[in-house]
């Protein structure tokens, strides 16, 4: 029996977290662990967990945001040194539907009857008002007579893809074990599209239509400068716009790509000088000179986490949801903070210097 294990990456969304949590629950094929990963978050979102006593539930305490990056790698190689024959990874705003992972499964089952390779399969994501969110790139590979071979498995509901995100993406343990984990020192938007592209250098990932989840709050389309209002995510559109520099470097064998991106960018710089939006162009700036000189390292998924190199002092790894911790929590109601139950917590000291603190 494969061991299939739930990863959720949350901050300061207790009440998605709750609504994403029940739907992996209500999965008609069970999980056989779940993790939390909460990157920092202030709103009580512990000690909701710890109350809601669901079961197989591990929750990792983060003791500063490292962004969706840091939180992605640090929970694919907790699930993978966990023993996770498959893990499933999402964001707490991605609630799936009953069947979701036993979809997954199945296509993953049908790929290995007919001896079709893939590195992932991804569910197909809509949003509240059924709009398709989040479209994977089709893989375009050319057969053995020269033609693309994406139909092949279209009358399964299955085709082939290259760049995903990571709403509700499976990913086999050989995968993990072959291509390592996602760059923590991306920090935010960007790190699942260079995983995708990464490990489908060789073999495609497959998208599931009859997997399908809702990803929440994604009416506003794709993400731009040009239309951000809030403040508090302005700053990192620094990292969009060098994260996809990074990526047409690595990823693009024609340096076009690149000369496309930086000049797009730097179009896009003048157009907000010219409108007077000062700042929204200073941060593009950041972005155009960070692409230039960032060349961050790959990490592999059995590395010891106290090796990984990030702008954080420390994680904190929070007790399994079991009777034996809703007991030991009954007993001690005075404690409030995770890090201090000194008979389940655990300390790392992680160092790096590119990340930077903040909010996401």
């Amino acid at each position: 029996m494969q061991r299939i294990f739930a990863v959720i990456l949350t901050y300061n969304r207790k009440e998605l977290l709750k609504r994403c949590l029940d739907a992996i629950y209500s999965q008609t094929r069970p999980c056989d662990g779940v993790i939390v990963i909460d990157n920092a978050s202030c709103d009580g979102t512990q000690q909701q967990l710890l109350q809601a006593g669901y079961p197989n539930l591990e929750i990792y305490v983060l003791s500063q945001n490292i962004g969706a990056a840091g939180g992605f790698n640090v929970g694919f190689r907790l699930a993978y040194q966990a023993g996770a024959d498959f893990v499933w990874m999402m964001d707490d705003d991605v609630i799936p539907q009953p069947r979701a992972l036993q979809c997954l499964l199945e296509a993953d089952e049908l790929l290995s009857i007919k001896n079709v390779d893939r590195v992932f399969l991804i569910s197909t994501a809509l949003t509240e008002s059924g709009f398709i969110t989040n479209t994977p790139s089709l893989n375009l590979s050319l057969n053995k007579i020269g033609y693309s071979g994406w139909p092949k498995m279209v009358e399964h509901g299955i085709v082939p893809v290259r760049r995903a995100t990571f709403v509700s993406i499976l990913v086999p343990r050989s995968t993990l074990a072959e291509y390592g984990l996602p760059i923590a020192s991306m920090f935010i938007w960007g790190e699942d599209a260079e995983y995708t592209l990464r490990i489908t250098q060789e073999k495609p990932g497959f998208l599931v239509g009859a997997s399908k989840v809702l990803h929440l709050r994604q009416e506003n389309g794709p993400i731009s400068i040009l239309s951000e209002k809030n403040p508090a995510r302005l700053k990192y559109h620094r990292y969009f716009i060098r994260n996809k520099i990074f990526i047409a470097r690595k990823h693009s064998w024609r340096h076009r790509q690149v000369v496309l991106e930086v000049y797009g960018n730097f179009c896009l710089m003048n157009k907000l000088l010219c409108m007077g939006e000062f700042h929204k162009a200073w941060v593009i700036s950041q972005g155009l000179i960070g692409g230039v000189f960032f060349y961050p390292d790959t990490e592999t998924a059995d590395a010891p986490i106290e090796a990984l190199k990030i702008s954080i002092r420390s994680l904190a790894k929070s007790p399994c949801v079991s009777s034996e911790a809703r007991a030991l929590k009954q007993a001690h109601d005075a404690v409030a903070e995770l890090a201090l139950a000194p008979d389940f917590s655990e300390s790392y000291n992680l160092q790096g210097d590119d990340i930077q603190r903040g909010s996401v």
